[in-house]
Protein backbone atom coordinates (compact mmCIF):
# COMPACT_ATOMS: atom_id res chain seq x y z
CA UNK A 1 0.00 0.00 0.00
CA UNK A 2 1.35 3.35 -1.01
CA UNK A 3 -1.19 5.77 1.06
CA UNK A 4 -2.55 5.67 4.62
CA UNK A 5 -5.72 6.33 5.54
CA UNK A 6 -4.50 9.06 7.52
CA UNK A 7 -3.30 10.55 4.48
CA UNK A 8 -6.62 10.41 2.54
CA UNK A 9 -8.85 12.14 5.55
CA UNK A 10 -9.59 15.01 3.27
CA UNK A 11 -9.39 14.79 -0.82
CA UNK A 12 -9.14 17.81 -2.77
CA UNK A 13 -10.77 17.34 -6.19
CA UNK A 14 -10.02 20.57 -8.91
CA UNK A 15 -12.68 21.64 -10.77
CA UNK A 16 -12.05 25.04 -13.07
CA UNK A 17 -15.81 26.32 -12.87
CA UNK A 18 -14.78 28.39 -9.71
CA UNK A 19 -11.81 29.75 -10.83
CA UNK A 20 -11.48 32.70 -13.02
CA UNK A 21 -8.37 31.37 -14.76
CA UNK A 22 -5.46 29.25 -13.71
CA UNK A 23 -4.33 31.58 -11.67
CA UNK A 24 -6.81 31.32 -9.26
CA UNK A 25 -7.32 27.46 -9.84
CA UNK A 26 -3.58 27.54 -8.36
CA UNK A 27 -4.44 30.33 -5.50
CA UNK A 28 -7.46 27.89 -4.81
CA UNK A 29 -5.46 24.87 -4.50
CA UNK A 30 -2.54 25.87 -2.30
CA UNK A 31 -5.43 27.80 0.27
CA UNK A 32 -7.38 23.70 0.48
CA UNK A 33 -3.61 22.44 1.01
CA UNK A 34 -3.15 25.38 3.74
CA UNK A 35 -6.72 24.13 5.20
CA UNK A 36 -5.77 20.83 5.77
CA UNK A 37 -6.22 18.74 2.40
CA UNK A 38 -3.63 16.00 2.30
CA UNK A 39 -4.25 14.78 -1.31
CA UNK A 40 -4.86 16.83 -4.36
CA UNK A 41 -6.59 15.62 -7.81
CA UNK A 42 -6.04 17.65 -10.73
CA UNK A 43 -8.83 16.93 -12.97
CA UNK A 44 -8.96 18.18 -16.36
CA UNK A 45 -11.84 17.16 -18.97
CA UNK A 46 -11.69 19.48 -21.44
CA UNK A 47 -7.95 20.44 -21.68
CA UNK A 48 -5.82 19.05 -24.52
CA UNK A 49 -2.48 16.68 -23.94
CA UNK A 50 0.03 19.40 -23.75
CA UNK A 51 -1.94 22.33 -21.50
CA UNK A 52 -2.71 19.45 -19.34
CA UNK A 53 0.85 18.78 -18.72
CA UNK A 54 1.86 21.94 -18.63
CA UNK A 55 -0.91 22.28 -16.20
CA UNK A 56 0.07 18.90 -13.90
CA UNK A 57 3.85 20.05 -13.71
CA UNK A 58 3.10 22.74 -12.09
CA UNK A 59 0.68 21.40 -9.92
CA UNK A 60 2.62 18.57 -8.99
CA UNK A 61 5.26 20.64 -8.08
CA UNK A 62 3.02 23.26 -5.29
CA UNK A 63 1.97 19.73 -4.41
CA UNK A 64 5.15 18.93 -3.31
CA UNK A 65 5.96 22.16 -2.13
CA UNK A 66 2.78 21.94 0.08
CA UNK A 67 3.02 18.92 1.41
CA UNK A 68 0.35 17.58 -0.45
CA UNK A 69 -0.48 14.20 -2.26
CA UNK A 70 -0.37 15.13 -5.94
CA UNK A 71 -3.04 12.95 -7.78
CA UNK A 72 -3.69 13.24 -11.65
CA UNK A 73 -7.44 11.89 -12.97
CA UNK A 74 -7.56 9.48 -15.77
CA UNK A 75 -4.21 10.27 -17.34
CA UNK A 76 -1.39 7.52 -16.25
CA UNK A 77 0.71 9.14 -19.08
CA UNK A 78 0.30 12.72 -17.62
CA UNK A 79 0.59 11.30 -13.93
CA UNK A 80 3.86 9.48 -15.25
CA UNK A 81 5.39 12.48 -17.18
CA UNK A 82 4.88 15.02 -14.82
CA UNK A 83 6.05 13.04 -12.14
CA UNK A 84 2.82 13.29 -9.39
CA UNK A 85 2.09 10.88 -7.31
CA UNK A 86 -0.32 8.63 -8.80
CA UNK A 87 -3.22 8.44 -10.85
CA UNK A 88 -7.17 7.82 -10.19
CA UNK A 89 -9.24 6.10 -12.54
CA UNK A 90 -12.76 5.70 -12.98
CA UNK A 91 -14.56 2.33 -13.55
CA UNK A 92 -15.00 3.68 -17.40
CA UNK A 93 -11.46 4.50 -17.71
CA UNK A 94 -8.49 2.41 -18.07
CA UNK A 95 -8.96 -0.55 -16.58
CA UNK A 96 -6.98 -0.46 -12.83
CA UNK A 97 -4.42 -3.69 -13.74
CA UNK A 98 -3.64 -1.79 -16.59
CA UNK A 99 -2.79 1.44 -15.08
CA UNK A 100 -0.78 -0.87 -12.36
CA UNK A 101 1.39 -2.29 -14.74
CA UNK A 102 1.71 1.08 -16.26
CA UNK A 103 1.91 3.42 -13.21
CA UNK A 104 5.05 0.38 -11.93
CA UNK A 105 4.62 -0.69 -7.95
CA UNK A 106 5.67 2.59 -6.63
CA UNK A 107 3.01 5.00 -7.55
CA UNK A 108 -0.53 5.29 -6.05
CA UNK A 109 -3.34 4.42 -8.00
CA UNK A 110 -6.75 5.26 -6.67
CA UNK A 111 -10.15 3.61 -8.55
CA UNK A 112 -13.54 4.41 -8.22
CA UNK A 113 -16.42 2.01 -6.94
CA UNK A 114 -19.92 1.54 -6.81
CA UNK A 115 -20.51 -2.20 -5.09
CA UNK A 116 -18.52 -4.74 -3.04
CA UNK A 117 -17.60 -6.56 -6.37
CA UNK A 118 -16.02 -3.41 -8.05
CA UNK A 119 -14.15 -2.67 -5.04
CA UNK A 120 -12.43 -6.36 -4.72
CA UNK A 121 -11.89 -6.48 -8.08
CA UNK A 122 -9.95 -3.09 -7.83
CA UNK A 123 -8.16 -3.97 -4.87
CA UNK A 124 -7.19 -6.90 -6.73
CA UNK A 125 -5.75 -5.33 -9.37
CA UNK A 126 -3.50 -3.30 -6.93
CA UNK A 127 -5.80 -0.46 -6.26
CA UNK A 128 -4.30 1.76 -3.32
CA UNK A 129 -7.28 3.03 -2.13
CA UNK A 130 -11.11 3.44 -3.16
CA UNK A 131 -12.97 6.63 -4.02
CA UNK A 132 -17.06 5.38 -3.29
CA UNK A 133 -19.97 6.84 -4.11
CA UNK A 134 -21.90 8.77 -4.86
CA UNK A 135 -22.30 9.55 -1.28
CA UNK A 136 -25.46 11.88 -1.96
CA UNK A 137 -26.59 13.77 -5.23
CA UNK A 138 -24.50 15.65 -6.69
CA UNK A 139 -24.01 18.22 -9.51
CA UNK A 140 -20.65 18.15 -10.09
CA UNK A 141 -21.36 14.07 -12.12
CA UNK A 142 -25.31 14.53 -13.73
CA UNK A 143 -24.41 10.36 -13.89
CA UNK A 144 -23.84 9.46 -10.57
CA UNK A 145 -26.36 7.96 -8.57
CA UNK A 146 -26.08 8.02 -4.58
CA UNK A 147 -25.39 4.59 -3.26
CA UNK A 148 -25.95 3.55 0.22
CA UNK A 149 -24.74 3.83 3.82
CA UNK A 150 -24.93 0.46 3.97
CA UNK A 151 -23.20 -0.09 0.37
CA UNK A 152 -20.72 1.88 1.68
CA UNK A 153 -20.33 0.02 5.02
CA UNK A 154 -20.13 -3.24 2.89
CA UNK A 155 -17.39 -1.92 0.92
CA UNK A 156 -15.14 -0.72 4.07
CA UNK A 157 -15.96 -3.85 5.06
CA UNK A 158 -14.90 -6.13 2.67
CA UNK A 159 -11.44 -4.51 1.50
CA UNK A 160 -8.20 -4.14 3.33
CA UNK A 161 -7.52 -0.84 1.49
CA UNK A 162 -8.58 2.56 2.75
CA UNK A 163 -11.89 4.39 1.32
CA UNK A 164 -12.98 7.70 0.77
CA UNK A 165 -16.37 8.84 0.15
CA UNK A 166 -17.14 11.05 -2.60
CA UNK A 167 -20.26 13.17 -4.40
CA UNK A 168 -22.33 15.71 -3.12
CA UNK A 169 -20.51 16.09 0.24
CA UNK A 170 -20.76 18.97 2.05
CA UNK A 171 -19.54 20.47 5.58
CA UNK A 172 -24.13 20.32 6.10
CA UNK A 173 -24.05 16.09 5.35
CA UNK A 174 -20.56 14.76 5.92
CA UNK A 175 -21.28 13.56 9.52
CA UNK A 176 -23.96 11.11 8.40
CA UNK A 177 -20.98 9.20 7.20
CA UNK A 178 -20.06 8.39 10.48
CA UNK A 179 -19.87 4.66 11.75
CA UNK A 180 -19.44 3.68 7.44
CA UNK A 181 -15.54 2.85 7.70
CA UNK A 182 -13.82 5.25 5.73
CA UNK A 183 -10.92 6.70 6.10
CA UNK A 184 -11.82 10.29 4.67
CA UNK A 185 -13.83 12.20 1.98
CA UNK A 186 -13.36 13.64 -1.24
CA UNK A 187 -14.77 17.18 -1.94
CA UNK A 188 -14.84 19.41 -4.99
CA UNK A 189 -17.64 22.22 -4.64
CA UNK A 190 -17.55 22.28 -0.36
CA UNK A 191 -13.85 23.38 -1.08
CA UNK A 192 -13.76 25.32 -4.45
CA UNK A 193 -17.41 27.21 -4.64
CA UNK A 194 -16.64 28.56 -1.25
CA UNK A 195 -15.60 32.31 -0.92
CA UNK A 196 -12.64 31.01 1.60
CA UNK A 197 -11.46 28.05 0.59
CA UNK A 198 -8.32 27.56 3.30
CA UNK A 199 -11.42 28.14 5.62
CA UNK A 200 -13.50 25.72 4.30
CA UNK A 201 -10.96 22.98 4.02
CA UNK A 202 -9.93 23.53 7.54
CA UNK A 203 -13.59 22.78 8.70
CA UNK A 204 -14.05 19.94 6.36
CA UNK A 205 -10.63 18.32 7.48
CA UNK A 206 -12.27 18.65 11.40
CA UNK A 207 -15.45 16.87 10.11
CA UNK A 208 -13.01 14.39 8.07
CA UNK A 209 -11.67 13.52 11.37
CA UNK A 210 -14.82 12.78 13.78
CA UNK A 211 -15.74 10.48 10.20
CA UNK A 212 -12.27 8.31 10.73
CA UNK A 213 -12.49 8.87 14.43
CA UNK A 214 -16.26 7.20 14.15
CA UNK A 215 -15.07 4.92 11.28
Amino acid sequence: MNITGERLRLYAVTDRTWAADEEALFRQIGAAIDGGASVVQLREKYLDGAAFLAEAVRFTDLCRRRGAVSIINDRVDIALACGAGGVHVGQGDLEAAAARQALGPDKILGVSAHSVEEALRAQAAGADYLGVGAAFATGTKADAKPITRQTIRSITAAVDIPVVAIGGITRENILELRGCGLAGAAVVSALFAQTDVRAAAAELRRLCDKIAEEA
